[in-house]
C-alpha cells in the first residue's frame, strides 16, 4: 500500500468520523491488507486529525470482544483529546452502531518509553506508570458489518476507537493489588447487572499493557509522559440504549460512570 494509499484511507474514515456515516467497506485501491498496512493508515489518521493524540487504547483483549468485531487478537488505536469525556458526562449514541460500553483499566505515563529495538519488560513499562485510572469506553464504527470487515481494516479505523470516559487516578494501593483478579460490577441503570475482572483483559491488564507497548515500539512509535493506555473491557460489553445511566465499581479503587443520550 502505497502512502498517498494509506492518506486516502485516512481521509476517508475520518469524513465518516466527523459525518458519523458509515460504508460497507473502503475501496478496493485504498483497502489495508496486513495489520502493518492498518497500522499506516492510522498513523494518517493522527496526522489529519485536528485533535492532539491524548493516549491509546486496546481493541479485543478478550474473547467476546474479539467476538464482538470479528478478529482473533488485540488491536491498537489512538484516543485524540476531543474523545475525551469525563466520569458523569452525558454521551450521545448518535450514528453508533456498536451501542455498548466497556469498563476498563487505563495507566498514565509518567515518563517516555521511546521506540527501541529490543522488547520492554513489565517492570520497566510500570516503573514509567504515573498513574492508574478507571475508564468507560464507547466504541464504533465507520463500518456497516463491523465484524466481517477484516482486521487491517479495523485497525485502520482506529481499532474502532470512538468516545472514552476517563476518571480521576485512583488511589496508589493499586500497585499492590493483583489486578488480574480484581472484580468489577457493571450497572445499566436497573435494567441490569454484570459483573467483570481484571483477568478478561488478556489475563491481566498488565500483560495488555505489556502488549500494547511492545506493539507500539515495533511500529517505531514512542509512548510520551501524560499519555496514557486503557487497556480493554474487563467485562462482556453492556449493550446500552438512550436513557441508560452506566455506572462501573471498581471496589475500593472508585467507580466511573456516563449518561447515554439520544
Amino acid at each position: 500500500m502505497t502512502e498517498d494509499g494509506s492518506e486516502q484511507a485516512a481521509r476517508t474514515i475520518l469524513g465518516l468520523r466527523r459525518s458519523g456515516d458509515a460504508i460497507d467497506a473502503l475501496p478496493e485501491a485504498i483497502r489495508p491488507r496486513t495489520r502493518q498496512e492498518g497500522y499506516a493508515c492510522q498513523a494518517q489518521l493522527e496526522r489529519l486529525n485536528d485533535a492532539p493524540l491524548a493516549g491509546w487504547k486496546i481493541a479485543a483483549t478478550s474473547s467476546a470482544g474479539q467476538a464482538h468485531i470479528g478478529v482473533r487478537g488485540p488491536m491498537a488505536g489512538r484516543i485524540f483529546l476531543s474523545d475525551l469525556l469525563a466520569s458523569g458526562a452525558a454521551a450521545s449514541l448518535s450514528g453508533n452502531r456498536m451501542c455498548v460500553a466497556e469498563p476498563e483499566f487505563a495507566f498514565r505515563f509518567g515518563q517516555a518509553l521511546p521506540a527501541r529495538s529490543t522488547r520492554y519488560t513489565t517492570p520497566e513499562i510500570l516503573d514509567a506508570v504515573s498513574s492508574l485510572h478507571l475508564a468507560l469506553e464507547l466504541p464504533n464504527s465507520r463500518f456497516r458489518d463491523f465484524a466481517h470487515v477484516g482486521e487491517p481494516t479495523l485497525i485502520a479505523d482506529n481499532a474502532c476507537a470512538h468516545k472514552l470516559v476517563l476518571g480521576e487516578a485512583t488511589p496508589k494501593v493499586w500497585r499492590t493489588l493483583d489486578l488480574s483478579r480484581h472484580e468489577v460490577m457493571a450497572h445499566v441503570g436497573s435494567r441490569y447487572t454484570r459483573p467483570g475482572i481484571g483477568s478478561n483483559v488478556l489475563g491481566d491488564p498488565v500483560i495488555a499493557l505489556t502488549w500494547v507497548v511492545n506493539e507500539l515500539s515495533s511500529l517505531g512509535i514512542d509512548l510520551q509522559p501524560g499519555q496514557f493506555v486503557s487497556t480493554g473491557t474487563s467485562t462482556v460489553p453492556l449493550e446500552i440504549e438512550p436513557g441508560d445511566h452506566v455506572r462501573a465499581d471498581f471496589g475500593m479503587l472508585g467507580s466511573i460512570e456516563v449518561r447515554v443520550g439520544a
